[in-house]
């Protein structure tokens, strides 16, 4: 005879009182115990009396215990009727009771035989207790994950508009590692001799080796790296990223170049200045994917177009509201895609019912990983004046100066003035395309870039002036 033969010979003189041992175990530390014959049919119920777990479970006497549960976990009360004919004892198992009108009941069952071939005890436990606080802790989870997504979500949107309304951007021929055009910002924060300077020679001499280093692997492996470097004409190091890209003449670098005190973790206390440096700004800033339409925009871009929030903009095209025509974005949209940079481009924002007003656009290149995006600028301009007004003023100021110089002087200055009105107007034809422009002018576009690199100096050093 075997051990587990004997342990069940044990358990046989209590086979007559499988009812009765029922009730007791309900009493003392169960809440429903059901008694089950060999063929896995219910001889009895017994429930505790204070809160029964179905007040109609007296109805499955005779039924199949297997029956009595839901239909993905009948297995494991299989399982359990198997376990019972070849050892007389079930491991604990987590089944659902049919329902009665509340819901299914989850129950914990154990089972064990009462000696050999007599009556099967299945004890319960009410699990539902159990079950309402682990949903209260998932939903405690769930609610500390979206949570934390829309801090994370509400930090990239902060990220992408910060970058686009403050990062200092070039864009740099990757063959020859010469600028080939910056921002304003790139301008103001490295000089504003940008145009044709060799990159590495922006930075102090100690960070020259690390800068050509960058390019080169940026270059080579097709990947954006990030270094800090310290720009010549300043003592505070910038966090600059080269993130190769194609244009249409070949391959160039995209250069950003930001403070390197600027936060690089969420919850850090300087993020709390994202909102405020970005929704506060008076200009208009958006960020689109590569077809144009809105990612994200900030507060003044929504009020510019009238707007009631981000949500209305979110995913329509932004040529619904800037240029007369949808070319004035395309134009946009391809510069800053094919270039890097599309330079201020002057359009006409749309407000509804025929209204509008005149705007400088700039557009960016942004690379996020494999999502790449453009980043829009818009500020309102003055009054457009008449074409030619500023040149016509300009010569009635050289009038005035006749007598005062001589011809040739006055000649010079005169070529200066239609050399910027020409030059000028070529670009607001081209939409900032410098390539287009210098075709239209029949001049190399190393020379535009250079009157554009003057032009910048000019107006950075007009800015700096006390009033």
């Amino acid at each position: 005879m075997t051990r587990q033969s004997s342990e069940l010979e044990k358990f046989g003189a209590f086979s007559g009182c499988a009812t009765e041992l029922a009730d007791a175990f309900v009493s003392l530390a169960s809440d429903i115990v059901l008694v089950i014959d060999e063929d896995g049919r219910i001889q009895s119920v017994s429930q505790g009396a204070s809160k029964p777990i179905d007040a109609q479970a007296a109805r499955w006497v005779g039924r199949p215990w297997i029956d009595t549960v839901t239909g993905e976990t009948r297995h494991k009360i299989e399982s359990m009727l198997t376990d019972i004919k070849s050892s007389g004892v079930a491991r604990r198992r987590e089944v659902n009771l049919l329902g009665t009108g509340e819901g299914d009941v989850p129950i914990a069952f154990s089972a064990l035989r009462l000696g050999v071939g007599g009556p099967v005890l299945a004890v319960g436990r009410d699990l539902r207790a159990v079950s309402a606080i682990q949903q209260r802790f998932v939903d405690a989870q769930q609610e500390l994950e979206r949570g934390y997504w829309r801090a994370r979500q509400a930090e990239s949107r902060y990220r992408l508009l910060f970058q686009v309304a403050t990062d200092a951007v070039l864009t740099v021929d990757a063959a020859s590692l010469r600028v080939i055009e910056g921002n304003h910002a790139a301008a103001k924060l490295l000089g504003a001799a940008l145009a044709g300077r060799e990159t590495a020679d922006l930075f102090e001499h100690a960070s020259r080796g690390a800068a050509r280093e960058m390019l080169h692997n940026a270059r080579a492996s097709g990947r954006s790296l990030e270094v800090l470097l310290r720009p010549g004409n300043t003592l505070v190091a910038v966090a600059v990223s080269a993130t190769p890209f194609r244009a249409e003449d070949g391959l160039r670098l995209l250069l950003r170049l930001r403070s390197a005190a600027a936060p690089q973790t969420a919850g850090s206390d300087s993020n709390k200045t994202f909102p405020l440096r970005v929704d506060n700004t008076h200009d208009g800033v958006v960020v689109t994917d590569s077809n144009g339409r809105i990612l994200v925009a900030n507060p003044a871009f929504a009020a510019l177009v009238n707007a009631s929030n981000e949500d209305d903009l979110r995913g329509h095209l932004i040529s619904s509201w800037i240029g007369r025509v949808d070319t004035d974005v395309a134009a946009l949209l391809a510069g800053a895609q094919g270039h890097g940079i599309a330079h201020l481009v002057r359009s006409r924002l749309r407000q509804g019912a025929g209204g509008g007003v005149d705007i400088d656009v700039t557009a960016a290149l942004l690379v996020d990983g494999e999502q790449e995006c453009v980043g829009f600028t818009i500020q309102r301009c003055t009054a457009r004046p008449k074409p030619g007004a500023d040149l016509a003023l300009s010569l009635a100021m050289l009038d005035e100066r006749i007598g005062q110089v001589d011809l040739a002087e006055l000649m010079a200055n005169s070529k200066r003035l239609l050399e910027d009105h020409f030059m000028g107007s070529a670009l607001a034809r081209a939409r900032g395309d410098t390539t287009s422009a210098a075709a239209m002018l029949g001049i190399a576009v190393d020379d535009l870039l250079q009157w554009q690199a003057r032009r910048q100096r000019t107006a950075i050093e007009h800015s700096a002036k006390p009033d």
